[in-house]
């Protein structure tokens, strides 16, 4: 899982769980973004296209914006891809909007366990496109690999 924090409020609330010794998976990396609101759906959509089975996306408060409305655009942009995902076939609880505070460490804490939780119960991403966990392509490269071979 792949988690898109901002700079401001959650990722110093996941710094905040890390001191107070809040546990969550090793399998989920933090990524710290100056704001939610400058998060492209690109990024979202690469992460998931790069092997990511899930993607968190975190920023503070509405209207406790550091940067004044950005989080609403955030907000925006998740609902907008969460339904173009939809039309992917790709399950839209695999990308989670939370918001967390800076004081708000074990929130954040719980919040992540039970997306990786989610993201378990669901399974293993099967994007075509992606390449295998065991490094095979999928099938549908496979099959059009022979049919460009022949």
């Amino acid at each position: 899982i792949i988690g898109f924090t901002c700079n401001w409020c959650s990722y110093r609330a996941a710094d905040l769980a890390g001191m107070s010794r809040q546990k969550y998976p090793p399998n989920v990396r933090l990524m710290r973004l100056m704001c939610s609101g400058r998060l492209d759906p690109q990024f979202v959509l690469k992460a998931l296209q790069g092997g990511a089975d899930g993607v968190l996306i975190t920023g503070c408060h509405p209207g406790e914006c550091h940067y004044l409305e950005q989080n609403y655009k955030a907000l925006r942009r998740y609902l907008l891809l969460k339904r173009t995902l939809r039309q992917f076939g790709v399950e839209p609880e695999r990308v989670r909007l939370i918001w967390a505070s800076a004081a708000e460490g074990m929130k954040l804490a719980k919040e992540i366990n039970r997306m990786v939780e989610d993201v378990r119960a669901l399974g293993p991403l099967n994007w075509p496109g992606v390449v295998a966990p065991n490094g095979d392509a999928p099938l549908e490269l496979t099959m059009v690999a022979e049919e460009v071979a022949a």
